[in-house]
């Protein structure tokens, strides 16, 4: 089967995020939405999300939460309004991958789930918050973990029923002091949460690998731009490793973050060229 697919690993390369400018509303019989996503060191499918403009912060999908939930922090620089309730209507709540969900709201909590977590550094990134009930319900959902992206459906004529109230002080039960309490002993067991991820560079180009690994399409300014990259142009070799197929470019782009000089040899017609690739910074 043909397929094009964007130059993405979720180890190391991702395509320039789409991020709707001005989010609209996926219409229920629009094409279907690919969001990047990536399994936590805890592995939980963690994907990005833009809140009223502001991030990316990252989210948790998680099937077992009623609704979005997301820290009072995030809360601040997304400038939510929180209601008497604790709840937050959302101006706009993108996905990366450029899925633009209609009327979102959220819980405003600092759960201590994630307080645990963060404080321990367990997922190895910094979690901001989860994607409950009241959005997963507008979709159904593809994953495919032998992929780096999620596929999101809108269903047609579905409405999600209401959510049963949520609130009041004791929220959690009780249980929210759980989240100080995990932060106390990882400092006083001596554990630091190590959240200096390597940045994901980007090449900003479109691969067909019908045959071989072939470019489709170079983003105008992008690094492969600059490095010279053409349409046609099919890559042979990446850090002196042979690329035939989608797994040997992940092999040879794997933790290859923003900066990385890459020498990349490509055959152009009947000519074999070496180009000079600096990834360039994505989102």
């Amino acid at each position: 089967m043909r397929r094009r697919f964007a130059l993405a690993l979720a180890c190391g390369l991702l395509a320039p995020p789409i991020w709707a400018a001005d989010p609209k509303p996926a219409a229920a019989d629009s094409a279907r939405t690919e969001v990047p996503y990536r399994l936590t060191e805890t592995k939980h499918v963690m994907v990005r999300a833009k809140i009223n403009g502001k991030g990316p912060f990252n989210l948790i999908l998680d099937t077992g939460a009623p609704a979005v939930f997301i820290t009072k922090a995030v809360a601040k620089k997304a400038k939510a309004e929180i209601d008497e309730k604790g709840w937050a209507n959302f101006d706009s709540f993108v996905l990366e991958g450029g899925l633009a969900v209609e009327k979102a709201r959220g819980r405003v909590e600092d759960l201590f789930q994630l307080e645990g977590m963060n404080g321990m550094g367990l997922a190895g990134v910094e979690l901001h918050g989860v994607i409950g009930y009241n959005v997963l319900a507008k979709y159904r959902i593809q994953y495919d973990f032998t992929t780096d992206k999620l596929v999101f459906e809108p269903l047609a004529d579905f409405v999600p029923p209401p959510l049963v109230p949520i609130g009041g002080a004791k929220g959690q039960g009780g249980l929210e002091m759980l989240g100080p309490l995990m932060k106390t002993l990882a400092s006083l067991m001596g554990m630091k949460p190590n959240f200096a991820t390597v940045p994901r560079g980007f090449v900003g180009v479109e691969i067909d690998d019908t045959d071989g690994i072939v470019v489709k399409k170079v983003l105008p300014g992008s690094p492969a731009d600059k490095a010279g990259f053409k349409s046609g142009d099919k890559i042979e070799q990446i850090r002196n490793i042979s690329v035939d197929d989608g797994r040997d470019l992940a092999r040879a782009l794997a933790k290859a973050g923003v900066g990385t000089t890459l020498k990349v040899i490509v055959k152009r017609g009947d000519e074999s060229k070496t180009l000079t690739l600096e990834l360039g910074k994505g989102l």
